[in-house]
């Protein structure tokens, strides 16, 4: 199946300050970086890797022509989570859009699953996006700030899958937060959404994931192809921007899977 070119940027965040958690190398974060320089924001990006995360903005900025911020950030760590919000306030000068991308996966069945791996999925992925969703919303309503913010959930917090007990939670109650948390935001006017891929076909997932069951998952999608990461990127701009501007507490599923 031909890949679409990737469109070409339309302003939808233009003069718009964007946090990007989890942005190093070459899957959805950096991705959606890149789609937000593109669409004329000003970003920060953050990852607990500090030499990809230098080596990431490096790209951004051959590719885009824009340099990203940087901040390194572990979002397990609450006073990680205080000084990235601090960052982006002294260098982007406030925050417009937080997209919480950090995540962690693994496959490991129940039976035979330790305590650590359980919380240690559950501190990235759920606690995590909890976290910096807190600062943020906590920033965006001390500062007045009509924000958006846009999490990175997952068609698994829908749908069973061996050996996901650990990342299904986790991204289930992301897609659950995000929908409680969005009511209590709405009355500051600040929306909070999710996107929900199936598969992002990236170097660093090829490298830790066994190769036939990528392409087994790639075969069950409608187009017979994982998604492009800047394809899942697209969607949580769009979430981000005005054109969305009455959606919230919505997880939007970025998927062709027909079963």
């Amino acid at each position: 199946m031909v890949v679409p070119a990737e469109p070409d940027g339309r302003d939808l965040l233009a003069g718009r300050r964007v946090v990007v958690t989890a942005a190093a190398g070459t899957g959805i974060g950096s991705a959606v970086a890149k789609r937000c320089l593109v669409e004329g924001a000003s970003v920060l990006i953050s990852d607990i890797h500090q030499r990809r995360l230098a080596e990431t903005a490096d790209r951004l900025e051959t590719e885009t022509g824009h340099r990203p911020g940087v901040a390194v950030c572990n979002v397990t760590v609450e006073d990680d989570v205080q000084a990235l919000v601090s960052a982006a306030v002294d260098s982007l000068g406030g925050i417009d859009v937080m997209m919480n991308n950090a995540g962690l996966g693994g496959s490991t069945k129940l039976v035979d699953m330790t305590d650590e791996q359980w919380s240690s999925v559950m501190g990235v992925t759920l606690d995590g996006t909890m976290r910096c969703t807190r600062a943020v919303m906590r920033h965006m309503i001390a500062a007045g700030t009509r924000g958006s913010i846009v999490n990175n959930a997952s068609v698994v917090g829908w749908r069973a899958q061996a050996e996901q007990s650990h990342y299904a939670a986790a991204k289930a109650g992301v897609m659950a937060l995000t929908r409680c948390s969005a009511i209590e935001a709405a009355e500051h006017g600040i929306r909070i959404n999710a996107v929900a891929p199936s598969i992002a076909m990236h170097a660093f997932l090829e490298k830790v994931s066994d190769a036939d069951f990528l392409e087994h998952l790639s075969r069950q999608e409608a187009f017979g192809r994982a998604a492009e990461p800047w394809e899942v990127a697209n969607v949580m701009v769009f979430l981000a921007s005005d054109l969305a501007s009455y959606m919230t507490g919505e997880v939007v599923s970025v998927s062709s899977q027909r079963s």
